[in-house]
C-alpha cells in the first residue's frame, strides 16, 4: 500500500487524520534516509575493496611481468619461447583490464557516493529542517490560541483587538510552515524516484562498461591462447617423450659401474687420496682432482682443509704407473710423476676400475678396453598397423628379426646432434623455408652412404605419415620417435636429453619436405622462381614497368636471341676459407649479391665485397 496523499486544504484543518498521514510520510522519509546512509557505507566499502583488489591484481600482474622463465639447455624451440613470454602477455592482459578497473573506481566516488550524500543533505535534509520549523510553529500556535481564548470578554476593546490581530499573525506563520513541509515532504518522496536512483543506475552502468571491456579483451586474446595452447600440448609431448629417455639413462646409470664416468669438460675428474709424507710417517689426504688429456694439466684441491682463498694445485704430467700391490699396503694406488715436483706422487683411486679409469685417462698401463659399439637394426612391416613404431613389438620376435635380417641400417645423420640442432636457432629462425634449405645443406655435407641411407628411411616415414589416418603416426609423432634415434647425442647426459625436442624439430622438417632435401638444386629453384615470373613478365608484356635489376645479359648464342641470367642475393651459413683463387673466403653471414649458378656443379658466381669468385652453393641460403 503506498503512502497517502497530503493535500494542501489539510494544512488549514490540521484534523488527527491529516497529522496520521503525515507521521505515515514522515517514518518513510527516516527509513529512505538510514537506507541512503547504510548505502553509502557499502559503497565506500566496496570502492575500498575494488581499490584493494586492484592494488593486488596490479602486484600479480607485476611480478608476472618481472618472473623469467628458464628452460634447461643453451637454447629454446618456439614452443618455450612462446611459453616463456606469456607471463609477460598475461601481465599486460591484467595491466589493461586494471586501466579499466582505475577508471571505475576514480568515477565511482562522483557517480555514486557524491549524489546520494547530496541527496541525502539537500532533500531529506532540507524535509527534516522543514519539519522542526513546522512543530515550532504548531507549538507557538496553539500556546497563543490557548491564551487568546482564555481572555475576557471585559478586556477594553482595543486591547482585544490588538489580541485577535496577533492570533491572526501567528495562525499565518503556522499555515505557512505546515504548506511549506507538506510541499516539500511530498517533493522528496517524488524526488527519491530518480535522484536516488540516478546514481545507482551510473555506477552499475561504469560496472557494465568494465565487464564489456573485459570481454573484448577476451575476444582479442583467444587467439593467442589458442596458440599457447597449441604450443603447451607440443611441450607436454616433448616432456613424455624426453622424461622417457631420462628415465632410461637414469636406470642406465644406476644399474651401470659406481664408477661411471660421466662426460664433462675434464677427461677425467673424482676424488683421489693423496699421500703425503710426514715425519712419523705419511698420511692420506682426500682432494677432488681432474685431469686434461689435451695439455696433460692435473689440477687437485684439498676438500679437508677449509682455508679460505686456497688455490688448486695445478701440475703438468709427465708419466702414469700403476702401483703394485706388493709395493704399498694400499689398493687402488697409481704413482704419477709431474714436472713441478721432483719424486713420485703416489695417489690412491675410490676402487679398481676408478683407477683404470684415471690411468686410460692419462695413458697408464691399463686402458679401459671398449666393446665394439652395435649396430642398430630395425625392420618395419604392416604401414598400417596403430601405433606403428611407437609401441613395442613382442621382444622374442624383434630379436629373432634383429639376429636374423638386416632390414634397415640405422647410421647417425651427423656426428654432433648439437649441430643439427643449429639449424632451429638461426638468426632468421621464424622463417620454414630458411630452416628447409639449412637442413638441405647439412644433409648434403653427409657421406653419401648416410645420404643414401637417410634418404631411404624419410621416404619411408613419408609413406608412414601419409597413413596418419590408420595408424595415427603423424609426422609429429614419427618426429617425437625417429628424431633421438637418429641424433642422438655422443653424450648420454640430462643436458643432452634436454635437446631432444630440437632433434624431433629437424625430423619434422625431412620428413615434411623430404623432396626439397633430398634434391640438390630445390632451393635454388625456389628463390629464383619469382625472379623467372619477372623475366616472363618483361618478355610477354615489354611495355610494363616490370623491375628488371635482378636480370643480366650474358652472351649472344646467335642472332637476335639474349642469354638471361637471374641475378639472386644470398647469405652465408656457414664460414669458408677459400682453397683457389678463384674462389672466394668469407665469414658466417656474409651477404653476397649477384648469385646465379655457375657452370662447375655444386658451385655458385657470387659477389662478395667488391670480389667475384665461386662460393660451395650447400654453404648459403637465398634471400
Amino acid at each position: 500500500m503506498g503512502l497517502p496523499t497530503l493535500e494542501f486544504s489539510d494544512s488549514f484543518l490540521d484534523s488527527p487524520d491529516f497529522r496520521e498521514r503525515l507521521k505515515c510520510h514522515e517514518v518513510e522519509l527516516e527509513r529512505t534516509n538510514k537506507f541512503i546512509k547504510e548505502l553509502i557505507k557499502d559503497g565506500n566499502m566496496l570502492i575500498a575493496a575494488l581499490k584493494n583488489l586492484s592494488a593486488a591484481v596490479q602486484k600479480f600482474s607485476q611480478s608476472l611481468q618481472e618472473f623469467q622463465f628458464e628452460c634447461i639447455g643453451d637454447a629454446e624451440t618456439d614452443d618455450e619461447v612462446n611459453i616463456a613470454q606469456s607471463f609477460k602477455e598475461f601481465s599486460q592482459l591484467l595491466s589493461t583490464v586494471e586501466e579499466e578497473r582505475r577508471r571505475l573506481i576514480q568515477n565511482a566516488d562522483d557517480v555514486l557516493i557524491t549524489p546520494l550524500e547530496k541527496f541525502r543533505k539537500e532533500q531529506i535534509g532540507v524535509a527534516k529542517e522543514g519539519k522542526k520549523k513546522f512543530d515550532k510553529e504548531t507549538e507557538k500556535y496553539y500556546s497563543t490560541l490557548e491564551r487568546h481564548l482564555s481572555l475576557s470578554s471585559k478586556k477594553k476593546e482595543a486591547y482585544l483587538q490588538e489580541a485577535d490581530a496577533q492570533i491572526d499573525k501567528e495562525r499565518q506563520l503556522f499555515y505557512d510552515a505546515s504548506l511549506e513541509y507538506v510541499f516539500k515532504i511530498q517533493e522528496v518522496q517524488e524526488k527519491k524516484k530518480f535522484e536516488f536512483v540516478e546514481p545507482l543506475l551510473a555506477f552499475l552502468q561504469g560496472l557494465f562498461t568494465f565487464y564489456h571491456e573485459g570481454y573484448e579483451l577476451a575476444h582479442e586474446f583467444e587467439p593467442y591462447k589458442q596458440q599457447l595452447q597449441f604450443n603447451l600440448q607440443n611441450t607436454r609431448n616433448n616432456f613424455v617423450s624426453t622424461k622417457q629417455e631420462v628415465e632410461k639413462l637414469m636406470r642406465r646409470i644406476r644399474s651401470a659401474d659406481q664408477d661411471y664416468k660421466p662426460p664433462g669438460q675434464w677427461t677425467m675428474e673424482g676424488f683421489l687420496y693423496v699421500q703425503e709424507k710426514r715425519p712419523l710417517g705419511c698420511t692420506w689426504t682426500r682432494h677432488y682432482c681432474t685431469y686434461e688429456k689435451g695439455s696433460k694439466t692435473f689440477t687437485m684441491s684439498n676438500t679437508e682443509n677449509k682455508s679460505a682463498g686456497k688455490q688448486p694445485e695445478m701440475f703438468k704430467l709427465r708419466s702414469c704407473i700403476r702401483r703394485k700391490t706388493d709395493s704399498i699396503d694400499k689398493r687402488f694406488c697409481f704413482d704419477l710423476e709431474v714436472v713441478e715436483r721432483h719424486g713420485v706422487m703416489t695417489l690412491q683411486a675410490l676402487s679398481e676400475s676408478n683407477r683404470r679409469l684415471w690411468l686410460e685417462a692419462m695413458d697408464g698401463k691399463e686402458p679401459v678396453r671398449r666393446s665394439a659399439s652395435l649396430s642398430l637394426k630395425y625392420s618395419f612391416s604392416g604401414i598400417n598397423t596403430l601405433g606403428l613404431y611407437r609401441i613395442g613389438g613382442v621382444n622374442s620376435k624383434v630379436q629373432r628379426l634383429m639376429t636374423t635380417s638386416i632390414i634397415w641400417q640405422l647410421v647417425s645423420a651427423y656426428p654432433h646432434a648439437g649441430y643439427l640442432k643449429s639449424i632451429c636457432l638461426l638468426p632468421e629462425s621464424d622463417d620454414q623455408n630458411y630452416r628447409v634449405c639449412a637442413v638441405h645443406a647439412l644433409v648434403h655435407k653427409l657421406p653419401e652412404r648416410n645420404k643414401e641411407m637417410l634418404e631411404l628411411l624419410i621416404n619411408h616415414l613419408v609413406i608412414v605419415s601419409a597413413q596418419s589416418h590408420c595408424n595415427l603416426m603423424t609426422v609429429s609423432n614419427l618426429g617425437v620417435i625417429f628424431g633421438p634415434t637418429l641424433m642422438r647425442s655422443q653424450e648420454e647426459t640430462v643436458a643432452a636429453m634436454m635437446n631432444i625436442k630440437f632433434q624431433n624439430i629437424v625430423m619434422e622438417i625431412l620428413i615434411e619436405n623430404c623432396t626439397k632435401v633430398s634434391h640438390s638444386k630445390v632451393c635454388l629453384r625456389q628463390a629464383v622462381s619469382q625472379a623467372c615470373l619477372s623475366l616472363v613478365h618483361r618478355l610477354c608484356f615489354p611495355g610494363s614497368n616490370e623491375v628488371e635489376s635482378n636480370l643480366v645479359k650474358v652472351s649472344f648464342s646467335r642472332p637476335n636471341t639474349v642469354n638471361w641470367i637471374v641475378l639472386l642475393d644470398a647469405k652465408a651459413m656457414y664460414s669458408c676459407e677459400a682453397e683457389h683463387s678463384h674462389e672466394l673466403s668469407f665469414p658466417q653471414g656474409a651477404h653476397f649479391s649477384n648469385v646465379y649458378p655457375s657452370v662447375e656443379p655444386g658451385w655458385l658466381q657470387a659477389t662478395y665485397e667488391g670480389k667475384t669468385g665461386l662460393i660451395p652453393e650447400n654453404y648459403v641460403v637465398f634471400l
